[in-house]
C-alpha cells in the first residue's frame, strides 16, 4: 500500500509537472477566463498571448523561448499564456483551432491579430518590438485611442451598436421573423446584474457578429418599457436571457455570463442552424482564392480521373467529403477537390503530384503550411485526419516557395461518366501496302 500511494503521489507529480508550464516566478502572465477582461481587454499595454495545451509537443518546445522573450520584453510588453484545452471558451472566443497559437492584442482589443513570426526567443521579441513601434505610430497619427475598447460599453471589448435593440414595436418582425438565431436579453436599467452582463453582452455581441457573418444576433429588451413583449414571454426577473428559432418555442439560455461561455453557445447555435459547406471544384484561382483566404483550413482532395472511377464512383468520393464536412461545419472551414492532372503545380507543391490518388490535404494561406492525409481516403480515415489537426496534433509542411502555386481555368465536371477522346479514321482502300513495302526493301 506504501509503494502504491507513492507511484500515486509521483504520478499526480508527473501531471503537474506536465501541466504546469508557467509558475508565479515567470515573467509570463497566466490568463483565464476570469481575469482576461481585466488584465488584456481593458489595458492600455500591447499583449502578446500564447494559447496553449498542456498535451502539445509544440507548446512545450516554445515554452522556453516564451519565458525568455517575457523577461527579455519585461515593463515594455505583456506576454500572457491561455491553457485554451482547459478554458476552451476562451479560446473559442478568439478562434483558436490549433495548438500553439499567438495572438497580439494592440490598439484594438476585440480584434486581435495572429502572430507569424518565428518561435525563438529573439524572433517573438523582434515581433512584439515591431507590433509596438505599429501602435505608437498609429498613436501619434491619431488613429488610435488607448486600450481599444468601447468606453460606452463600459470597456467589455465589444460595441453596443452590435447589440440590437429591441422594443414592441420592431420584435416580431425583428426576431421572430427572422431566419436568424437570436438571442435577447431582457434588462432593467436598475438591475446591477444587468449592468455587470452589460459589457460580457456588449463584446459577445461584436464577436458573435463577425464569427457567425450576422447569422446569430444579440439583442437587448428594456422589459420595464417594452411590457407587452416581456409579459408574453413571462419574464420576472432580471436579466432573463432567451434564445429564439424561428418557427420553435424560445428556450431559456442556460449558460454562464461571461463573454466567453455567451459565445461558444451562440457558435453552439450557429453550427446546429447551419447548412453545411459547400464542396467546390476549383475551376479558377479566384475560386481558390475566395474559398481558401476566408476559412483558416482550405481542405482539398485530388480525385482520380473520371476514366479512372466513372461517375459513381467520384460521386462516393464526394460524398465522404461531405459527410465529414457536415460533421465539422462548426470550423467553417473551406472544402475544394479537384481532377487529378487538372492542377499540376498544386499537386507538385504538396507533393501528391502523378500517383496515390484520391489524396487529400490541408492547407492555411495565412501561414503557408499543409498537412496530408496519410491514412484512407474513408469517412473514418479522413475524420481521424480532421480531428488530429483539429487539436494541433498534425504534422504539417511549408509550400515551397512560400507562395500559393498557380491555379488553371478547367471546365467544371458535367456529371457524367468521361469519354474517351475520339480518334481520326484514316481511309486506307487506296493504298498498296505490298507496293510499298517492296519499294522500301529497294
Amino acid at each position: 500500500n506504501i509503494i502504491i500511494s507513492i507511484s500515486r503521489v509521483l504520478g499526480c507529480s508527473l501531471v503537474l509537472s506536465v501541466q504546469a508550464f508557467y509558475s508565479a516566478s515567470d515573467d509570463v502572465v497566466e490568463l483565464n477566463p476570469s481575469n482576461f477582461n481585466r488584465e488584456v481587454i481593458q489595458s492600455d499595454s500591447l499583449w502578446l498571448i500564447e494559447f496553449y495545451a498542456p498535451w502539445c509537443g509544440h507548446c512545450q518546445n516554445l515554452t522556453p523561448d516564451w519565458k525568455k522573450a517575457a523577461t527579455a520584453l519585461k515593463g515594455i510588453v505583456k506576454i500572457g499564456a491561455v491553457d485554451a484545452d482547459q478554458h476552451k471558451s476562451l479560446g473559442g472566443q478568439y478562434g483558436v483551432r490549433g495548438f500553439p497559437t499567438i495572438k497580439i492584442f494592440g490598439a484594438n482589443k476585440n480584434k486581435p491579430e495572429e502572430y507569424q513570426g518565428g518561435r525563438s526567443s529573439q524572433a517573438i521579441v523582434d515581433g512584439a518590438m515591431n507590433a509596438l513601434r505599429s501602435l505608437v505610430k498609429e498613436r501619434l497619427s491619431g488613429k488610435s485611442g488607448g486600450s481599444g475598447y468601447s468606453k460606452q460599453s463600459g470597456g467589455g471589448g465589444g460595441s453596443k451598436n452590435d447589440v440590437v435593440e429591441l422594443t414592441d414595436d420592431n420584435f416580431n418582425k425583428m426576431v421572430l421573423e427572422s431566419d436568424d438565431v437570436w438571442l435577447v436579453e431582457f434588462f432593467a436599467p436598475w438591475c446591477g446584474h444587468c449592468k455587470n452582463l452589460e459589457p460580457e453582452w456588449a463584446a459577445a455581441a461584436s464577436a458573435v457578429k463577425e464569427q457567425t457573418k450576422g447569422k446569430v444576433r444579440l439583442g437587448a429588451v428594456d422589459a420595464t418599457v417594452h411590457q407587452v413583449v416581456s409579459g408574453r414571454y413571462g419574464i420576472r426577473g432580471f436579466p432573463t436571457i432567451k434564445i429564439f428559432r424561428k418557427g420553435e418555442e424560445p428556450e431559456d439560455y442556460q449558460g454562464g455570463r461571461s463573454r466567453g461561455d455567451i459565445i461558444e453557445r451562440a457558435l453552439d447555435l450557429y453550427s446546429d442552424n447551419a447548412a453545411p459547406p459547400e464542396l467546390v471544384e476549383i475551376l479558377s484561382e479566384d475560386i481558390m482564392k475566395k474559398t481558401c483566404e476566408d476559412s483558416q483550413l482550405c481542405i482539398i482532395a485530388v480525385l482520380p480521373h473520371i476514366l479512372d472511377t466513372g461517375a459513381s464512383g467520384r460521386n462516393d468520393y464526394l460524398d465522404v467529403m461531405m459527410k465529414n464536412a457536415e460533421k465539422y461545419k462548426k470550423k467553417m472551414w473551406g472544402w475544394l477537390w479537384t481532377e487529378a492532372g487538372a492542377q499540376m503545380e498544386l499537386e507538385a507543391s504538396l507533393g501528391i503530384g502523378g500517383f496515390g490518388y484520391p489524396a487529400m490535404a490541408a492547407i492555411n494561406t495565412r501561414k503557408m503550411k499543409f498537412a496530408l492525409l496519410r491514412g484512407s481516403f474513408s469517412e473514418k480515415g479522413i475524420n481521424e485526419f480532421l480531428r488530429e489537426l483539429s487539436v494541433g496534433r498534425g504534422s504539417t509542411a511549408t509550400f515551397g516557395g512560400g507562395s500559393m502555386p498557380k491555379i488553371h481555368t478547367v471546365e467544371a465536371w458535367d456529371g457524367k461518366d468521361g469519354q474517351l477522346p475520339e480518334e481520326e479514321d484514316y481511309d486506307l482502300s487506296d493504298v498498296d501496302l505490298d507496293d510499298d513495302l517492296e519499294k522500301d526493301e529497294l
